[in-house]
Order: structure tokens, then C-alpha cells, then sequence
């Protein structure tokens, strides 16, 4: 376990990634000094990302000013998303996976002034947020995870924008998704909707059950994007999601 002023639910050798990436940077950019030593940035980092300290609780903990807690977070936060997988890395993998699971998530926000407060409401969740798809493999483990689309997005558009579903499609990897993402076609398996007015055939809600089952163990995805608590309600301008849900994604690949 790590400590800053309470028990951190991650293993040191995280820690240990996170410093060296620092470590490697300062001595890239000839950095001579800083405030704090890679394994405290490391740890500053790590605080916001898990458990979604506010900059000031931060600088409190550390002893540092809020614009340095800032621009430490900041500067590892784009570090780790430049490791992250993108969509073709991720399909070589799902290629030896006996199928996978697309999904969705909405990463709530706080509302935004102007236009943008609109453009950013889930419809759906009747909350704010941004969009984000995933894929898992047939056990739950997370393999990708898209970059941040505004939350009024739907599942099936945003798939399509990043390319999901025709990557998956050129390369005949079969994928089980949920009703979100009826009439993508292709390598996208979705369960049968009932038309108004009539029942589903035995057959078909047979096939909806099984289907339902299989799906449901990509919950975990969405479960492993959010065990970091800066993706359950987060504080920061939506703009910065989508390098924070990449740093996430590489942070636990590494953990595996």
C-alpha cells in the first residue's frame, strides 16, 4: 500500500512506473530542480487520479503551492496518455480474444455555462458528462478506452466516430454490445428489440438472455475506469477528460 495521509489503494510498483516516467522526463527536459522528488510527484499524481483530492487538499498534503499541484498533475497526466494504447493496438489484442464487449460510459461533470451546458447533457442519465467507449474482453478486463465525446452523444455515434465498429468489422472480430448500439451492422452483435405492439418470439428471448449474460460481464470495464474516483464526478473542464481516461487506461496495464 501507499500512504500521503491515508491508505492508497495501489501497489508500490506503481508508484515506481509513475516516478521513473518522471524521472525520464526531468532528465529529458534538463530539469535541475523541483519542489518535490519524483516519488512525491508520483505519489501527488496518483492522490488526484484515485481518490479526486481537490489542488488545494493537494498543495495542503504535499506542501506545495495550488499552481504547482496543478501543473505537476498535469504534466505526468500527458506523460502516461502518450503510453496509452490507441484503437489499432487495441484490435491486435481483441484479435486473439474469442470475441469482445463494447460499452459506454458517462463520466459526469459539473454543468457548463453557454452552450456547451447543453452539448454536454446525457439525455439519458439527465446528467452531464462526456462520453466514453470501451472494450473488454470475454472476462471483463478492460482492453481500450476511447477518448472523451460530449455527454449528449449517443453510444452507436460515438462508436462510430472512433472507428470502433469498422475496426472491428475489417478484422471479423465478433463483439457483443447492448441495445445502444442497434443497426451498427458489421461484427456487432446486439440483442433482438421488440417491435410495438408485438412479443419476441421464444427463440429471441432465449437468445436476448444469453446474450444479456455475456454482456453483462463488460460491466467491468466501466467498473475499472471508475475505481479511479476522478471518472465518477469530475471537477476538471471536460477538455481534460479525454488525456485523464488514457493516463488511467495505461496505468492499469501496467498494473496488470
Amino acid at each position: 500500500m501507499l500512504f500521503y495521509r491515508a491508505a492508497l489503494d495501489l501497489s508500490r510498483p506503481t508508484c515506481d512506473f509513475v516516478a521513473g516516467l518522471i524521472r525520464r522526463h526531468r532528465r529529458r527536459i534538463g530539469s535541475r530542480w523541483r519542489s518535490v522528488p519524483e516519488g512525491r510527484q508520483a505519489l501527488l499524481v496518483l492522490v488526484r487520479l484515485r481518490r479526486n483530492e481537490t489542488f488545494a487538499a493537494l498543495a495542503s498534503a504535499f506542501g506545495i503551492g495550488v499552481a504547482t499541484a496543478h501543473r505537476y498533475v498535469t504534466e505526468v497526466v500527458a506523460l502516461l496518455a502518450e503510453l496509452a494504447p490507441d484503437l489499432r493496438q487495441a484490435l491486435r489484442i481483441a484479435a486473439r480474444k474469442a470475441f469482445v464487449i463494447l460499452d459506454g460510459s458517462l463520466i459526469a461533470t459539473d454543468r457548463l455555462s453557454g452552450a456547451a451546458d447543453r452539448l454536454y447533457y446525457s439525455g439519458k442519465h439527465r446528467r452531464h458528462g462526456v462520453n466514453v467507449q470501451f472494450l473488454t474482453d470475454p472476462h471483463g478486463e478492460l482492453i481500450w478506452a476511447s477518448a472523451a465525446l460530449p455527454g449528449s452523444t449517443h453510444d452507436l455515434t460515438a462508436a462510430r466516430v472512433h472507428g470502433i465498429i469498422d475496426g472491428l468489422t475489417s478484422r471479423a472480430i465478433a463483439c457483443f454490445a447492448d441495445k445502444g448500439y442497434l443497426g451498427a451492422g458489421g461484427a456487432i452483435g446486439t440483442p433482438y428489440k421488440r417491435k410495438k405492439g408485438r412479443k419476441l418470439g421464444k427463440r429471441k428471448k432465449l437468445f436476448n438472455r444469453h446474450h444479456a449474460r455475456i454482456r453483462a460481464l463488460g460491466e467491468r470495464g466501466a467498473a475499472t475506469l471508475k475505481s479511479w474516483h476522478i471518472l465518477r464526478k469530475a471537477r476538471c473542464s471536460p477538455s481534460r477528460l479525454s488525456s485523464i481516461v488514457q493516463a488511467i487506461l495505461t496505468l492499469h496495464h501496467q498494473a496488470r
